[in-house]
């Protein structure tokens, strides 16, 4: 067994199950903050009453984000120590901002806003909540400030064998930030939409005269739509210019471009084939990668061809990985933009097997951060700081694969248990809700 190898797959594991809920999380936060304010303002009780139910659902997503989360960080100092060595002083102020200005922020207030309803002011509510969403994406910043210094170190010198801090802001601002911030909350207020969509769609089946559940419904979907189409352009596209830019192996992994070219193609479809390596059954558009790179359709771009063999991702994992994510992207802002059209023509209600397919939409959100993720670091290999460490360099010397082996599987029966019980809660929380207004008025 390869100790490098199985580390890596329980970082997976535990990373992978823990980002099942910021990004739901983060999403329903601001959702919230628009149906308590129009609940507030507006004195609509509809809005009140479903706000209820989700801010209910709010509180078991945070909840297991906080717990897995804390699993997750644990593996820094047992499984990847030489990783933490080196990094250390980069990565000490992030995380200690996250956990001091954007955890505890967002915690606190948290409590105040799910037991402080009808205790405290309707302004002041409203307010909980707000710094509920504000926290959260705080939060959520500066987990990306550190991820993404390992894309594109900045701020830095290597001394005594580490990476030491030189410039606080080059390292936070580092050239990879913003477009992966803008790019990863978009996702998570994507994320977010699907969840209330398809638990207001579940609602309505169960009893279509649900006047809260209708009006959720109808939020979800025109703001659904509007950030499906900003995690489209602006920001996936400048994100992919950024890559090209400042990682250009990645993109050439991501996008298949396993050759130089000018007027590069943008390949929609294609089966890998590492060992050549090519594309097969290409399905592509002539020359739309360097314009969308570049902004000239006839410019050049570097291949795989160029670069030493030893610093190639792994191919296949990564481009599939990548436009998984890009064809979810697009489904999502077809399935967002159909809801749209029926809410304007008055189908919606009587649409069955649309409401359906909501509910059936409602992991997928989830599944294309999954995708991202996997597309951005394993697309980073060999590195696990870009340029600086490799990933064989990075873990623990004193830690054995028969030990890692263990723990992982001990990890993934206790993940099952817990995911089955907030599924358990969440479904029959949702069950109440609809016995709860059975009559319609609400």
């Amino acid at each position: 067994m390869d100790a490098v190898l199985l580390a890596r797959w329980q970082f997976a594991l535990t990373i992978g199950f823990h980002f099942i809920f910021p990004p739901i999380s983060i999403g329903l936060a601001w959702l919230l903050v628009i149906t308590e304010y129009r609940g507030w303002k507006k004195g609509d009780e509809y809005y009140l009453n479903i706000s209820k139910l989700f801010s209910k659902l709010l509180a078991l997503l945070f909840a297991m984000g906080v717990a897995t989360g804390i699993v997750m960080e644990f593996q820094f100092g047992t499984n990847w120590a030489e990783y933490s060595k080196f990094v250390g002083d980069i990565f000490g102020a992030p995380l200690a901002a996250e956990g001091m200005f954007a955890f505890f922020l967002e915690s606190s207030f948290l409590g105040l806003y799910l037991f402080g309803r009808n205790k405290v002011s309707k302004g002041v509510h409203w307010f909980s909540i707000l710094l509920v969403a504000i926290g959260a994406t705080i939060s959520a910043f500066w987990i990306l400030v550190a991820n993404s210094w390992q894309q594109t170190p900045a701020g830095y010198i290597i001394q005594n064998g580490r990476a030491e801090l030189t410039d606080f802001s080059q390292a936070v601002f580092n050239p990879s930030t913003l477009p992966r911030f803008f790019h990863t909350m978009d996702a998570a207020l994507t994320a977010g939409a699907f969840f209330m969509a398809g638990i207001s769609a579940y609602i309505l089946l169960k009893n279509p005269k649900i006047t809260a559940a209708q009006k959720s419904l109808k939020l979800s979907l025109i703001f659904g739509f509007i950030v499906s189409l900003l995690n489209l352009f602006p920001f996936g596209h400048e994100h992919t210019k950024q890559v090209h830019h400042t990682q250009p192996v990645k993109f050439a992994a991501l996008e298949g471009l396993y050759k130089s070219q000018e007027g590069a193609p943008l390949v929609l479809f294609a089966l890998v084939d590492e060992e050549t390596p090519e594309l097969k059954a290409e399905i592509k558009i002539p020359k739309l990668l360097s314009w969308m790179a570049l902004g000239d359709a006839d410019a050049k771009l570097i291949g795989l061809n160029e670069f030493p063999q030893d610093e190639i991702p792994p191919l296949w994992l990564t481009f599939v990985s990548y436009h998984n994510m890009v064809a979810l992207g697009m489904f999502f802002i077809a399935m967002t933009g159909l809801g749209v059209l029926l809410l304007i023509t008055k189908k919606i209600w009587s649409a069955k097997w649309y409401q359906k397919l909501l509910i059936m939409c409602i992991p997928l959100p989830v599944a294309a951060c999954q995708f991202g993720w996997v597309a951005a670091e394993v697309g980073r290999q060999p590195w696990i700081v870009y340029g600086l460490l490799k990933t064989k360099d990075a873990v623990s010397v004193s830690v054995s694969a028969g030990e890692i082996l263990f723990s992982m599987i001990l990890l993934g029966l206790i993940y099952l248990f817990i995911m089955t019980i907030w599924l358990y809660i969440s479904v029959k929380k949702v069950n109440k809700f609809v016995f709860d207004n059975s009559s319609g008025g609400k």
